[in-house]
């Protein structure tokens, strides 16, 4: 309301039918803007001015955590099983993905695949039982998309002799490729990743590095090694932004298993020890790698992450 002077006593009376009759109209006015009258809707909804779509913005978020684009991968052991999943989750995730391996059918046809869904993808075929191979392995790769940002070294063998018969050659072929080639392929790309501040490496890991069973022999005592390698891996790169884990499969149908997943009795009872029920599916290791790979995991290093259903702790 307006406020009214003072004035004289002949004044104070005309000024009070005033002050009355504008407290009237101030009522009035207040009944207006308190109950207005209804205006027609516009016929085109107002623009929003600095706001952001909901839908959009769950999507930025997600690409900032995991998105990979613009970086490069390596991933030995891509063209089969666990290491055909996880180059598949990271190219499709963004990054150029070289994919490293034996076989070149494998090889092209994991590319092909890529490829042919919009991913940048290549292949390089290398025997990574040799310092020579591994060292000529890794400057292929380097040279198709240029140095790696990300590692993943999912070759491996599978060699369970009886530990009265293992002899030093399925020692030797164990350890130089489950063990020495990520040692070698790590002092590869290590450096130059620790160097420009981002990096990660992931090894695949097994149940045998926690555990002997079945004849865990020389595979478990590589494993074992493989472990205390990313944990070396992690102290020496992790301060410059480079961290290193490891992935711990359960028991997963692939062609690495074929002695036991060819025995149904063994695949069923393997698949009762875990909580979920069944046994595991290349597929499963593709969120835990884009993850370790992305710069989600920034503050995850030196760990063995079981993506088991919960064998391990059944």
């Amino acid at each position: 309301m307006r406020e009214v002077g003072q004035g004289s006593p002949g004044d104070q009376q005309g000024d009070r039918h005033r002050s009355t009759a504008a407290l009237m109209i101030d009522l009035e006015w207040v009944a207006m803007t308190t109950h207005p009258t209804p205006s027609p809707q516009p016929t085109q909804p107002p623009q929003q001015t600095g706001a952001t779509s909901p839908s959009r913005a769950p999507r930025d978020y997600l690409s900032e955590l995991f998105s990979l684009e613009g970086r490069v991968a390596v991933v030995t052991g891509g063209s089969s099983g666990i290491g055909r999943a996880i180059a598949g989750a990271l190219a499709r995730a963004g990054a150029s993905v070289v994919v490293v391996a034996r076989g070149e059918a494998g090889l092209a046809a994991t590319v092909e695949e890529l490829t042919a869904e919009g991913c940048r993808a290549a292949w390089v075929s290398a025997d990574l039982s040799s310092r020579e191979g591994v060292r000529t392995a890794a400057e292929r790769a380097a040279g198709a998309f240029g140095e790696p940002d990300i590692l993943v070294n999912s070759a491996g063998i599978n060699l369970r002799p009886p530990m009265d018969e293992l002899g030093e050659d399925v020692w030797d072929a164990t350890m130089a490729v489950n063990l020495e080639a990520p040692f070698l392929l790590g002092q590869r790309f290590g450096p130059g990743m620790a160097q420009r501040g981002y990096g990660r490496i992931i090894h695949i890991s097994s149940q045998q590095a926690h555990r002997a069973f079945v004849q865990s022999g020389a595979y478990g005592a590589s494993k074992g090694g493989l472990e205390a390698l990313a944990r070396s891996q992690a102290e020496a790169w992790s301060p410059r932004g480079v961290t290193c884990n490891l992935l711990v499969p359960g028991f997963v149908m692939t062609a690495l298993n074929a002695r036991l997943s060819s025995d149904p009795e063994k695949v069923a009872a393997l698949a009762a020890r875990t909580m979920i029920g069944r046994n595991g599916l290349a597929e499963d290791f593709a969120g835990a790698a884009v993850f370790l790979a992305s710069a989600a995991s920034a503050y995850v290093t030196g760990q063995s992450v079981f993506v088991d259903g919960g064998l391990s702790v059944h």
